[in-house]
């Protein structure tokens, strides 16, 4: 097991090409590759030696680490500046955030080291880790002058040449020439001032390995990968990408500033066009991030980026780590794309997958695995580097070309494309060597900090969290990971892996049990809010109720899996809705708000969940005849105005805009006053704000008292049972709702909920009403004019009918139109012109439960986004039972 602890990456090939302008880093050739040879027999021994004062014994994965051990080194700032000091090396920033994790500080130290001389290797031999992170302009295919420079890493091959459409498929006069390090090279000079090898021609890269076999792969630093979609399993081929300037795209817009809570909304590109077919770049940004832009999120996040051989594995299969995915267009297509969210002030993050890579040989990187051993792979030899539930493989984070594989994937994902960040995949795969299988994770620390811990993973997970944040301060960076793993949402600087969240992925998983397995009366309010709860409050998480893996084939959509066969029939207006729709409607609303709410300290939504889609996910396969039906998003659904489908909608909207306003999300307050069981009322405070969630299906509260902190008038922020909700505006939104004091000031046993101040307010059934504070000066107050709170409380539906319902949310916006067009400068779209009926002005009237409704006008319910009036027009246009999703 202390082998499988891994040594610091060496540098087997860095010599090759460590900066010109500073030779003095450079070790001789010799020197390096004596150093990789000797570090790699001692390892096979078992050595006790390697790193330096640290002695493991062998009944401890790592020892006792001596306090006085000049070779400790902690960080000290973010930008994870160094230290080695005996004072600094017992202060790692974590273990004073958590006191718990003091037990466990030999683990940090031993991380702490691996992380900084692996930090120092980079500087010493490549220049530093971010032009460590700079592979990309080494290997693969680049331009140097007067032609073509070729590299790939491949020390198993005994020959090599590079073959494409160029040479006519035959290599022998394009033979490649390998160094010391396994590094194979060529230079093909240009013919007549041109390329020899054309932009967008076709090339592969053959060697023979050593049982005397050629065989042609794919190059591993390829940008782009394309199939030949009229033949049936037909193999990728690399494309050489180069356009002439004249057909290169370029950015117009900046990065946006960081949120201060994300509000993300995650998309697959191919699957988001109405129609059954794999949607492309320029129409999803075109036609869907309006849709976005309008519901006020703040973040898109782009999932199956990475090119991947078999679409059905939802993009986490890469076989092509440097290219995109062909299917939804080039390149330059997918930079139209970010730009035009940047222009709308949307942050775009990246679904990354590092933690794993298809097992695809004739497309994919695994095609250089011809049996050699681990170090001169990019993955674990044996089951070390197979992972037998997802059936891919495992790479091998000690290697020294394996991270500057991945950290240079990163950049340059961030550097030519620019994305604004990174959500991790499968992260609870890369912390530990059993990749969580079988694991049911119960929080004793023990579980996180053992010899089932792959160091060599975190190490690389903090040498990426601070390459990223060193090139882009204002990235973000999300980890999934459904273990919980202390530290990992806190700096690097602190001895944390670096993360700025965590997706908190037991939240989907207590609805569905909730949904499928509890009656409604058996709802249980402490145990709803302790799942909502149950993070690290030092570290931040991203909160959602279902993400693309609750809606895959062979389970439902929330909305689906409450209304069912109803949403076929019984979503129109034009009729009363039935107990079931209602139901599910309400419901819908309350989950998904209530998680936002209380889950996390930022949100996420999957693509159509917003307007509550119909059905599941299911991409063509063999089992359903190739069909794309079920690949698809159906937005006329939601565009259709008999439809209920805008109720929900308009409600996703009204949330997110209600956070735009007061930013209750980045609030570091969150008080939860109370669950009570026999009510079925969940109140807290997030912010100024006052939450009250009544889930009972029957019972109305009328005068029902809430607590909250600060005294004076409240009046309704956001109300899901407001008529543009569906609901049947049962709560007074013109209501003043006064303060009365409770109990001794400063003394919380002697409060109301423990709270020193309440007000009375009206619950509806099944519904969730926002409360915030009136700031207001005290000569402003006309004592006369006051209302009775208990007089107004009697409003029912039955008194609504016939007047003019209120906004439901504070500060309605003035009508909102779109930014121009990128494709169309300084030429403003109006509402009318988009393909999206519900992006029209917000003062345009929504028609309410068909001519029943008729004679009541309601004024749209978003508050005025505060960053909207900051952005200039734009000149041109895993889980609790430890399984894992992939």
């Amino acid at each position: 097991m202390l082998s499988s602890l891994g040594l610091l990456a060496t540098p087997f090939a860095f010599d090759s090409f460590s900066p010109s302008s500073n030779k003095a880093r450079t070790l001789s050739s010799t020197s390096n590759h004596q150093l990789a040879k000797q570090l790699a027999v001692e390892s096979r021994r078992g050595s006790r030696k390697l790193l330096g004062r640290y002695v493991f014994p062998f009944n401890s994965v790592y020892g006792k680490v001596s306090h006085g051990s000049l070779i400790s080194a902690v960080l000290v700032d973010d930008s994870s500046t160094m230290t080695s000091s005996e004072e600094d090396a017992e202060n790692i920033g974590i273990l004073g955030v958590d006191s718990a994790l003091e037990p466990f500080k030999d683990h940090f130290l031993y991380r702490v080291k691996k992380y900084v001389d692996q930090k120092n290797l980079f500087e010493k031999h490549e220049g530093g880790l971010e032009e460590f992170a700079k592979g990309y302009l080494k290997f693969g295919f680049n331009r140097e002058e007067g032609g073509i420079v070729y590299r790939e890493w491949a020390p198993a091959a005994q020959e090599a040449q590079v073959i494409g459409d160029f040479n006519g498929w035959d290599g022998s006069n394009h033979k490649m020439e390998k160094n010391q390090f396994g590094v194979w090279s060529i230079k093909i000079p240009d013919s007549g001032g041109n390329p020899a090898i054309p932009h967008n021609s076709r090339v592969k890269f053959r060697f023979k390995h050593g049982d005397g076999v050629w065989v042609d792969r794919i190059p591993a630093w390829i940008k782009y990968a394309t199939v030949d979609s009229t033949r049936f399993g037909a193999p990728y081929d690399a494309v050489h990408w180069d356009p002439p300037p004249s057909e290169r795209y370029e950015f117009k817009y900046p990065c946006p500033p960081k949120p201060k809570a994300p509000r993300i909304y995650e998309a697959h590109v191919g699957m988001s066009s109405s129609e059954p077919c794999i949607n492309s770049y320029r129409e999803f940004a075109d036609d869907v991030l309006p849709r976005i832009w309008a519901n006020n999120y703040t973040t898109v996040q782009l999932m199956a980026v990475m090119e991947h051989s078999y679409y059905a594995s939802f993009g986490y299969h890469v076989t092509n780590f440097f290219a995109v995915s062909s299917r939804s267009g080039t390149p330059e297509d997918l930079k139209y794309l970010i730009d035009k969210a940047h222009s709308l002030g949307l942050q775009v993050l990246m679904d990354v997958v590092h933690s794993h890579a298809s097992n695809n040989v004739t497309d994919g990187l695994n095609g250089f695995d011809v049996g050699q051993s681990s170090q001169d792979s990019y993955f674990h030899s044996g089951e070390s580097g197979y992972h037998k539930l997802w059936d891919s493989r495992l790479f091998n984070y000690g290697n020294w070309e394996v991270l500057r594989f991945l950290l240079s994937n990163l950049r340059w994902w961030l550097e030519a494309f620019k994305f604004d960040g990174f959500r991790f995949d499968g992260v609870t795969s890369m912390l530990y060597h059993h990749h969580g299988i079988n694991m049911g994770f119960t929080g004793d620390y023990n579980e996180y900090f053992s010899e089932a811990t792959d160091v060599d993973a975190v190490v690389y997970l903090m040498l990426a969290n601070s390459l990223i944040h060193s090139i882009l301060p204002d990235a973000t960076v999300i980890a999934e990971d459904v273990s919980g793993m202390p530290g990992l949402g806190r700096p690097v600087s602190e001895g944390g892996t670096g993360f700025d969240y965590r997706l908190a992925m037991a939240i989907p998983d207590k609805w569905i049990d909730y949904l499928k397995n509890k009656n409604d009366e058996e709802w249980s309010m402490k145990d709803i809010s302790r799942s909502l709860t149950n993070r690290r409050q030092t570290e931040k998480c991203i909160s959602y109720a279902e993400s693309h893996d609750q809606a895959i084939v062979g389970d439902k959509t929330i909305a689906f899996l409450i209304m069912d066969k109803e949403m076929y029939s019984g979503m129109s207006c034009l009729t009363d809705a039935s107990p079931t729709v209602e139901r599910g409607i309400a419901l819908h609303k309350m989950i998904h708000f209530i998680t936002m709410a209380l889950g996390g300290e930022g949100y996420l939504n999957f693509m159509g969940n917003e307007f509550g889609h119909p059905e599941w996910i299911d991409f063509p396969r063999e089992g359903n005849g190739w069909s794309y039906e079920k690949c698809r998003r159906q937005w006329s659904l939601v565009d259709t105005e008999h439809l209920r489908y805008k109720f929900m909608n308009a409600f996703d909207r009204a949330m997110n805009a209600l956070d735009d306003k007061f930013s209750f999300l980045s609030s570091t307050k969150q008080i939860l006053s109370s669950c009570s069981e026999e009510d079925q009322v969940v109140v807290f405070e997030r912010g100024d704000l006052v939450f009250v969630f009544n889930f009972h299906p029957k019972n109305t509260y009328d005068g029902y008292k809430v607590g909250c902190d600060l005294p004076g008038k409240y009046r309704v922020a956001l109300d899901s049972d407001a008529w543009e909700f569906g609901g049947h505006g049962r709560v007074g939104h013109d209501v003043d709702h006064f303060t009365s004091p409770e109990g001794i000031p400063g003394v919380p046993e002697t409060n109301f909920n423990n709270r020193p101040n309440s007000f009375i307010v009206l619950s509806p059934a099944r519904t969730c009403v926002v409360y915030y504070r009136v700031e207001e000066n005290p000569e402003d107050i006309n004592d006369g004019n006051l209302t009775s709170a208990n007089e107004t409380l009697q409003v029912d539906a039955v008194k609504q009918e016939n007047t003019e319902e209120s906004a439901s949310v504070v500060d309605v916006m003035e009508t909102k139109s779109l930014p121009v067009s990128i494709e169309s400068p300084g030429v403003e779209e109006s509402p009318g012109e988009t393909n999206d009926d519900n992006l029209a002005g917000v003062d345009e009237r929504l028609p309410i439960e068909g001519a029943k409704q008729e004679n009541i006008e309601e004024r749209a319910s978003v508050v005025d986004r505060s960053f909207a009036a900051k952005l200039d027009t734009p000149e041109v246009e895993e889980r609790e039972d430890g399984t894992l999703d992939d």
